[in-house]
């Protein structure tokens, strides 16, 4: 197919890259501010011969994906936090049993009902909560439409590499902002792959689960986990970099955020001060290689979230983790409800930690 550029919201560039990656299975329940994503895979979908299913609940949605995914076919769920909180339990059960299946979280404000503002208070979730157990999930962290459509289709990818599930985390501004995006020009037609629970003669002798009664068997699968853990964390880092080459203040922030930050690195260097832009665009596993080299020129670190500190925690964890950094202070500018850091804030809070230099 020819490209094509079009104009859509980050929900619709979301479900349109699931089409172009080959996804046959949807199945949500409607929250805001995800919806869009839903409504058009419901027109679209079947229409490829897919399935789209509203669930009764988002419990029900990921454990109707577990039985999908299980069957060698590509699905997915759009939600927000409340109903990401609800699919922990099973996104546990398609980890523990190995099978792929990608979440599009469109995080709002928070805790409880919250409101329908945007907020990145599910990175604790999505980086160290994935339920119960020994878990781990490639967390990836758009920030422009174009990249919810492109992530959409890594994430695929991703998933049936590892056999394991992919999260992408927007923000409510990133799923309803409109933006320009260039659609791609293949579209991906899978096969089965050899582990697939399905009815004919190659694949009938497989199984699925994620229950193993033997404390040995556990122990072997999780060491076995932990592997592949480690071989994600290895090769699958990615972060974007904006005027990092000489930065003494490094601003760290991703999504919607990470827009801001970047006017304020432009707004800071007019004022005579060396800022960079690291976004991280994996979140899990945290992209430490590339922030590394950046350290021995850096006075400091600053944080910009819209969240009471979860980026920065695993900016510390990794940090720790690694044995780097330990003598660049780090601070932040947080913003929390369903509020955004602003351009001017940043550009003035990392004003004042520079001395006045602004």
């Amino acid at each position: 197919m020819a490209k094509k550029v079009a104009f859509m919201q980050g929900n619709e560039a979301a479900a349109q890259g699931a089409l172009y990656a080959g996804c046959t299975f949807f199945a949500g329940y409607p929250i805001t501010p995800s919806t869009e994503g839903a409504e058009l895979m419901a027109k679209i979908l079947p229409k490829l011969d897919g399935v789209f299913l509203q669930a009764v609940s988002e419990t029900a949605t990921v454990n109707t994906m577990y039985g999908c995914s299980g069957a060698g076919l590509r699905c997915m769920t759009f939600t927000s936090s409340p109903g990401f909180s609800l699919m922990l339990e099973g996104i546990s059960y398609m980890i523990g049993a190995e099978i792929p299946g990608v979440f599009v979280d469109v995080m709002r404000g928070g805790p409880g009902l919250g409101n329908i503002g945007p907020e990145q208070a599910d990175i604790k979730l999505a980086c160290r909560g994935l339920g119960h157990g020994n878990t781990h999930a490639i967390v990836l962290a758009p920030s422009t439409p174009q990249e919810m459509l492109d992530l959409t289709m890594v994430a695929f990818d991703l998933s049936f590499a590892y056999r394991n599930p992919v999260v992408i985390l927007g923000d409510g501004y990133l799923g309803q902002m409109t933006g320009r995006v260039e659609l791609p020009d293949k579209l991906v037609r899978p096969g089965l792959p050899a582990w697939a629970v399905w009815g004919d003669a190659p694949h009938r002798g497989n199984l699925i689960c994620s229950i193993m009664l033997a404390e040995a068997d556990l122990e072997a699968h999780n060491v076995h986990l932990n592997a592949k853990y480690a071989a994600i964390a290895a090769a699958e880092q990615r972060a974007d970099l904006f005027s990092c080459e000489d930065a003494e203040v490094i601003l760290v922030a991703c999504n919607t955020p990470a827009r801001m930050a970047k006017g304020a690195v432009r707004e800071l260097r007019a004022r005579g001060i060396r800022a960079g832009l690291f976004r991280p665009i994996t979140l899990w596993p945290f992209p430490i290689d590339a922030l590394r080299p950046l350290l021995p020129r850096a006075r400091r670190i600053v944080v910009v979230e819209a969240s009471p500190g979860q980026l920065e925690d695993e900016l510390r964890l990794a940090l720790s983790h690694d044995g780097s950094g330990g003598g660049v202070p780090i601070d932040a500018v947080r913003r929390m409800g369903g509020v955004l850091p602003q351009q001017r804030e940043i550009a003035d809070r990392v004003g004042a930690l520079e001395g006045g230099r602004a």
